[in-house]
C-alpha cells in the first residue's frame, strides 16, 4: 500500500487525524493534499488530482458517518484498505497561558461532543463548532490568538507550536475511529489477498427478503461485522444496506454472493481488502 508516488487527499490539514493516518499508511514520501470538506476530498480523487484518499467512516463512540457512505457510493470510490486510529484529544492554546485564561474552545463538532464531560468542570469556557480540529490550532498560531483553545491531536500541537493544557480529555478513553483508504474505481478486480468485503445491498421488495439474505450469509459462514441502512433517494421507502463482512474461505464468499444475486437482490462491491481490526 505504501508508495512514494502517492498523492493522498485528506479531510483537514497537517496535524489532523486524517493526516496522522495518511502518514502512518503511506510514509513521509507521500504528497498530502489538504481538503476542508469530505466532498472536496472526493472531488480530488474523481478528478485524479489525488491518486488515493483517507476517509473516516465510523467512530466507536459516535457511530457511522453516514454522508461518507453516500459520497463513496455516488462517486464510485473503492475501498482498498482500512486503518483504526485511537483518538486522543488534547486541549491546546497559544504558549504562556493557563486553562483559566481560556474563554473559548473551538473544534470539530465530533471532538467537542467527545470531550463534553471535561468542559463541564470549566463553565466559563464556551464551546464553538468549527470545520476541523487542526485548522483551529493553525489559526491560533498564525493569528497569535489568546484566550482561545483548540481540541486536536498531539501532532497538531507539535506542528503549530502550541502548549497542551490538558491531555486525553475525551470522555471515553477507548475512542477509536475507523478510516478507509479509498481510490477511484478503475473497474479492475483486486489482485491482493483479502478477507474483508464492503458492499452495498439493495434487496428485492418482498416480505422477509433481508432475513433471507442474512440467512444465506450465515449458511456460507460469512461474519457480518456491520450493517447500515440508507434510503434509496429515487425510490421512496426503499433502503440500501451497506454491509461489512469477513470470511475465511474465498469460495464461501463467492458462492454466497452468487446465491444472493440469484435471489433477485442487487449487490455492489465497494471494496475487497484485508481486515486490520485485531479485537
Amino acid at each position: 500500500m505504501k508508495s512514494d508516488q502517492e498523492k493522498v487527499a485528506i479531510q483537514g490539514i497537517l496535524g489532523s487525524y486524517h493526516y496522522q493516518v495518511a502518514r502512518n499508511t503511506f510514509g513521509p514520501e507521500a504528497e498530502i493534499l489538504e481538503c476542508l470538506t469530505f466532498a472536496e476530498l472526493v472531488r480530488k480523487i474523481t478528478s485524479e488530482e489525488a491518486t488515493i484518499g483517507v476517509l473516516a467512516l465510523e467512530n466507536s463512540i459516535a457511530g457511522a458517518i453516514l454522508p461518507n457512505y453516500d459520497l463513496m457510493d455516488r462517486n464510485n470510490l473503492q475501498i482498498t484498505g482500512e486503518f483504526y486510529l485511537p483518538i486522543s484529544h488534547q486541549l491546546m492554546a497559544y504558549p504562556g497561558q493557563k486553562i483559566t485564561d481560556i474563554r473559548e474552545v473551538r473544534s470539530h463538532p465530533m471532538a467537542l461532543l467527545q470531550c463534553k464531560a471535561f468542559f463541564e468542570r470549566y463553565p466559563h469556557i464556551q464551546l464553538i463548532e468549527d470545520l476541523d480540529t487542526a485548522s483551529v490550532a493553525k489559526t491560533i498560531r498564525d493569528e497569535q490568538l489568546r484566550g482561545i483553545g483548540a481540541i486536536a491531536g498531539k501532532s497538531a500541537a507539535e506542528i503549530y507550536e502550541l502548549d497542551i493544557l490538558a491531555s486525553d480529555i475525551q470522555t471515553i478513553k477507548n475512542n477509536i475511529t475507523r478510516f478507509c483508504i479509498v481510490k477511484k474505481d478503475d473497474g479492475e478486480p483486486s489482485l491482493a489477498p483479502f478477507d474483508k468485503v464492503s458492499l452495498k445491498l439493495i434487496i428485492k421488495n418482498e416480505k422477509g427478503s433481508l432475513a433471507k439474505v442474512l440467512n444465506i450469509m450465515s449458511d456460507y459462514n460469512l461474519d457480518l461485522t456491520k450493517i447500515q441502512s440508507l434510503p434509496v433517494i429515487d425510490k421512496p421507502w426503499h433502503y440500501a444496506f451497506f454491509i461489512d463482512l469477513l470470511f475465511e474461505d474465498l469460495n464461501d464468499y463467492k458462492e454466497a454472493m452468487a446465491k444472493i444475486t440469484e435471489e433477485g437482490n442487487q449487490i455492489k462491491i465497494m471494496g475487497e481488502y484485508k481486515n486490520t481490526k485485531t479485537t
